[in-house]
């Protein structure tokens, strides 16, 4: 057992089976189950969730842990930084950011309110669509952070991409304010998603 847990991909592997024997024993063991679109909204909720943890660990993990430490880190300790921790972050960051919107809008439009949460609920009810639309919103506005500014400016901070020390220097303080940005809307985000299926 500790052998299985000392690799991430075998406990990943295992996670995954325990999790499809949980799911086949709780939804075949209701009796009542079919592929239906109750099933596939379920599914792509699920998948949204999990993406979502990522995304957001990651986008704290960054503005908790990496950035605050960054200056009491030795200069020639940086480069690991840098050079191997951060890429990775940054990878599965904004893959996360990615999945996250993807199926997020696959279960609203299983849903059937793809249209009214984007539009805020106007016209068609408040209440439940506008707390999920509000946080669709900031989603999509945080998704568009990851990718259009903060990774250009982090590929130019890490030295992915060549630029002068000037240029490194200015895009590591967008990427971090960006990041900041993304933190500030992160609560109200999931404040909204939760409130929208807990309390409507």
């Amino acid at each position: 057992m500790i052998n299985l847990l000392q690799s991430l991909s075998r406990t990943m592997h295992l996670s995954a089976i325990l999790a499809v024997l949980l799911f086949v024993g709780l939804f075949f063991g209701g009796g009542d189950w079919a592929f239906d679109r109750v099933f596939w909204s379920w599914l792509f909720r699920y998948f949204h969730v999990l993406t979502g943890i990522m995304w957001i660990g990651l986008l704290w993990y960054l503005n908790f842990v990496q950035i605050p430490s960054m200056p009491k880190i030795p200069d020639e300790q940086k480069p690991a930084i840098g050079k191997v921790i951060a890429p990775a972050v940054l990878f599965w960051f904004r893959w996360a950011a990615f999945g996250t919107i993807v199926t997020g809008l696959i279960v609203a439009y299983l849903n059937g309110y793809v249209h009214q949460a984007m539009t805020l609920g106007i016209g068609s009810g408040y209440g439940k669509y506008t707390a999920i639309g509000i946080g669709m919103w900031l989603g999509l506005i945080m998704a568009y952070n990851v990718w259009f500014i903060i990774w250009p400016n982090q590929k130019r901070a890490l030295g992915i991409i060549e630029v002068s020390p000037d240029v490194k220097a200015k895009s590591a303080k967008t990427a971090m304010i960006t990041s900041r940005i993304n933190t500030l809307l992160s609560l109200p985000m999931l404040l909204s998603m939760v409130m929208a299926q807990n309390l409507y």
